[in-house]
Formats: C-alpha cells, sequence, structure tokens
C-alpha cells in the first residue's frame, strides 16, 4: 500500500510539474501563488504565507527572492510590525496564476479524481484528513 501510494504521489507529482512548467511555473512557485491570490488585496505577512504552505524561513525566503526578480510578487516591510514582511502578488504574478490554473484543474481531475468513485473520494479525503491532522502542530513554522 505504502509503495503504491508512493508510486503515485510521485507519478502525479510528475504530471503536474510538466503541466505548471508549460504554464511558465514550478510547483514551488504555484504553491505560493494559490494562497496570494486568494489573500486581501494587503497581501499576507510571510509568516503566515509560510506556515499556509507548511515551509520554513529560509525556504520561503530563497522561493521569494526568486519569484519576486521575476515580478510575480513584491515584498514591503508590514506597517504594523516592523520586523515583518508583508508579500503581496503583483499583476503579473496574478495573470501567471490564472492563467496556469485551469489546466492545473484540469490535469488534477483527468488523472486523479476523474479516477475516483464519489464514496473513494469521501473516504481519501477522510484518511487524508486525519493523517494531516495528527502531526499538524509539528508541522506548523
Amino acid at each position: 500500500m505504502w509503495r503504491a501510494f508512493y508510486e503515485m504521489r510521485r507519478h502525479l507529482d510528475r504530471l503536474i510539474e510538466r503541466q505548471l512548467a508549460e504554464a511558465g511555473l514550478s510547483s514551488a512557485d504555484y504553491d505560493l501563488l494559490v494562497p496570494l491570490s486568494e489573500a486581501p488585496p494587503g497581501g499576507l505577512r510571510a509568516r503566515e504565507l509560510g506556515s499556509l504552505v507548511g515551509w520554513d524561513r529560509s525556504r520561503l525566503s530563497h522561493q521569494l527572492r526568486r519569484m519576486e526578480a521575476r515580478g510575480l510578487l513584491t515584498r514591503r516591510e508590514c506597517p504594523t510590525d516592523a520586523r515583518g514582511t508583508v508579500v503581496c502578488l503583483t499583476p503579473t504574478g496574478r495573470a501567471a496564476i490564472e492563467a496556469a490554473a485551469p489546466g492545473h484543474v484540469d490535469t488534477v481531475r483527468r488523472h486523479f479524481v476523474d479516477l475516483l468513485s464519489p464514496g473513494e473520494i469521501d473516504t481519501l479525503t477522510a484518511i487524508a484528513t486525519r493523517v494531516r491532522d495528527r502531526d499538524a502542530p509539528v508541522d506548523r513554522v
């Protein structure tokens, strides 16, 4: 079971990486663009963004720097905390996520969701939620 799950995950990761690359993004880009695209217009604090995606500060900082250099987002000082940083999506970043999202949804649907029955989806959701929640405090940034 574990090996089948692991191989399935790797297979899906490769398919998703390929689709996102065709849209000019990496999965790391997409991981950050999604919550930023759903954030209020003022953006998200970097700490909150890192917590949402489960990344440590170093990984987040490096990825933000790469994405900022490509014009996908901006970083600015937090107005309420001089030590904090606020991350905002740029118009280029919003266009990138809006262009990539339909293909991403199609890939996930075609290669995963559409292969499952409604009962299997419910079961897998329950399993995934239970596994995620068991160690959730350890995973938080």
